[in-house]
């Protein structure tokens, strides 16, 4: 036996136990890795944006402290150049200030001197083509008190020279000092540019001194929220509320808790990110450390309780075993288990049961022959049977061929035969022109009967009740005797008495034929009326269907004519007895309603 087929559930009770247990200990393993994964996500987001926003406070505090110190370092020039005006010292000593500041501090582009109205005394570094900066924001806001701002929203430079000098328009910090007298009189302001350079060598000295090895990106964004320095897609952005700066959380993010206007130093913006696959692959990690130890723990379990229970029903194994030997007829009992416990007692059980199956199998083949005896005695009388429904059949449709010739050749024949007896007494007598008419009447009645006959004939051929139901056909037929006869006919049917299409309803249309012959020759109507109704049985107090008064199928068929009195006796007219004879055959009732001068109406009515 192979492995798969051991395994089978659908065979063995031990595979489906194994496979159950399996089963649930996997949803048990799935969903424990999803709580344990999610707990440690949380858990690892928080500890990463907890640190992050460590490294975000101290990334913007040495900023704050490098630009302090670069602005007392001009405030320390600031002090010597009033030092120097005070003793009389002037422009070029000024400059050489600036000079050796430059070379001690390369991170200053720019350095320049202008007096009280603007005009610049001095510079080092970069030169600007405009000599008088008394309209720069930057001088007007070192004239109050030192200014430090960024150098995109303070510029320095004059805006043409951004096309002759590309290379000195680029984003920075722009710093101001004002040039105060020991008397406190101010007499000009110390003003500098700082290169963005020295602000990114910055950024990853910060970076690389963070004590992490996983890779960081970093955004810093000025007082006012515009990102100054970080990815390329966000540079000159501004970072609000409404910005995704996880992307769609691809990234870990934790900026300043603190809002700018709230902060001590320069405000700076500080957003310090990290790639979510990074900061969470340890929650990551535990998901699939926990989903795969339980997983296996659950296998390991399965195959425990397969083999197992495998253990436990060998003994069941061997009760098959003789059951399907039983089955096949190999044996005619079973071997009842050792042991007093629930297999024992199902193997008992079972002999008993095999037991009264072998009795009631050899009962059952006693009947079998009994009922085959009977079965061809019962075959024998329903050939019998039959054969005398073919000949009661057959009987039948002599009566019906009879009826129709009675009403078609036998009226015609017998009103031609009076007219020849007539002609044959009296031709001596009568004259010429006489005789002629006698002649043409006994001609007419020939071919009237002819007709008849004809007439009959297609009736008979034409009849569709089992094709078509009883409705289309009695249909047809009553437009055929429209045609023929011009009387007005208004036939009214219920779809489900018109959908019979059985036995019954072939008599059902002899019974109108019949009854629409007798109008057309003797009623002399000129409206003929038939109804056609399926009545529904009526519910018992339960509501159910009540077998006393189960559902009918009525007909009724009223003409205008001038009726006749059905208690007198008509001699060589069999037309009611016929029709009367046909009604009995399907046990249905025929009431007969005529008086001379009030036309006549025949209800026909049986169990549907």
């Amino acid at each position: 036996m192979s492995l798969i087929q051991y395994l089978n559930p659908q065979r063995y009770l031990s595979a489906a136990l194994g496979w159950a247990v399996f089963l649930i200990i996997s949803v048990a393993a799935l969903v424990g890795a999803n709580l344990a994964a999610k707990e440690a996500a949380e858990r690892a987001r928080a500890d990463a944006e907890r640190l992050l926003s460590q490294f975000a406070t101290q990334i913007r505090q040495a900023l704050d402290t490098s630009l302090e110190n670069r602005l007392l370092l001009l405030q320390a020039t600031a002090a010597q150049i009033a030092a120097d005006q005070a003793h009389g010292v002037q422009i070029p000593r000024w400059h050489q200030n600036l000079e050796t500041l430059r070379v001690q501090f390369p991170e200053f582009v720019w350095l320049g001197v202008a007096d009280e109205r603007g005009q610049i005394l001095t510079t080092a570094g970069q030169s600007i083509q405009d000599q008088n900066v008394a309209a720069r924001s930057w001088f007007q806001k070192g004239r109050e008190g030192q200014f430090l701002g960024s150098a995109r929203d303070v510029p320095l430079l004059d805006e043409h020279l951004a096309d002759t000098h590309p290379t000195d328009w680029m984003p920075g910090f722009v710093a101001a000092v004002p040039l105060a007298r020991p008397s406190g009189e101010w007499f000009g302001v110390l003003g500098a540019r700082l290169s963005w350079e020295w602000i990114e060598r910055q950024e990853r000295a910060l970076l690389s001194q963070l004590e992490t090895s996983r890779p960081l990106d970093l955004l810093l964004a000025t007082r006012d929220r515009m990102v100054v320095l970080g990815p390329p897609k966000w540079l000159g952005h501004t970072v609000t509320a409404d910005n995704d700066l996880s992307e769609g959380g691809r990234y870990v993010v934790c900026h300043n808790a603190v809002p700018p206007e709230q902060q001590k130093g320069f405000g700076w913006v500080v957003v310090v990110r990290q790639a979510a696959d990074v900061a969470l692959a340890r929650a990551r990690l535990a998901h699939r450390t926990v989903f795969w130890v339980v997983l296996s723990a659950g296998l390991i379990s399965a195959l425990v309780v397969v083999f197992v229970t495998h253990k436990l029903t060998l003994r069941l194994a061997v009760l098959d075993t003789q059951a399907q030997a039983v089955r096949q007829g190999g044996q005619d009992n079973l071997t009842i288990p050792a042991g007093k416990d629930e297999i024992g007692r199902i193997g008992a059980t079972l002999n008993d049961l095999v037991s009264h199956l072998q009795h009631d199998k050899q009962a059952l083949a006693t009947l079998n022959a009994e009922l085959d005896a009977r079965v061809a005695e019962r075959t024998v009388r329903i050939e019998r049977l039959a054969e005398e429904a073919r000949h009661a059949a057959i009987t039948r449709e002599r009566l019906r061929l009879a009826r129709e010739l009675h009403d078609t050749l036998a009226h015609s024949l017998m009103a031609l035969l009076t007219q020849i007896r007539v002609i044959r007494k009296l031709y001596h007598r009568l004259d010429p022109a006489e005789l002629d008419a006698e002649l043409g009447q006994a001609e007419a009645v020939a071919t009237t009967g002819l007709a008849d006959a004809r007439a009959a004939i297609t009736q008979m051929r034409h009849n569709s009740v089992r094709d078509e139901g009883l409705g289309s056909a009695l249909q047809q037929l009553l437009n055929r005797f429209q045609e023929r006869s011009g009387v007005n006919v208004a036939f009214h049917a219920d779809t489900q008495a018109a959908g019979l299409a059985d036995e019954r309803a072939e008599t059902v249309f002899r019974i109108v034929e019949e009854a629409l012959n007798n109008i057309e020759r003797h009623a002399e109507a000129k409206t003929v009326q038939i109804i056609l109704q399926w009545i529904e049985s009526l519910p018992t107090a339960m509501g159910y269907w009540n077998p006393d008064y189960p559902a009918q199928v009525r007909i009724e068929i009223a003409d205008d004519g001038i009726g006749f009195d059905p208690t007198q006796p008509y001699p060589n007219h069999y037309g009611l007895r016929g029709m009367r004879e046909q009604a009995g055959l399907i046990e249905a009732r025929l009431d007969l309603n005529s008086q001379p001068g009030a036309g006549t109406r025949i209800v026909l009515q049986f169990e549907a």
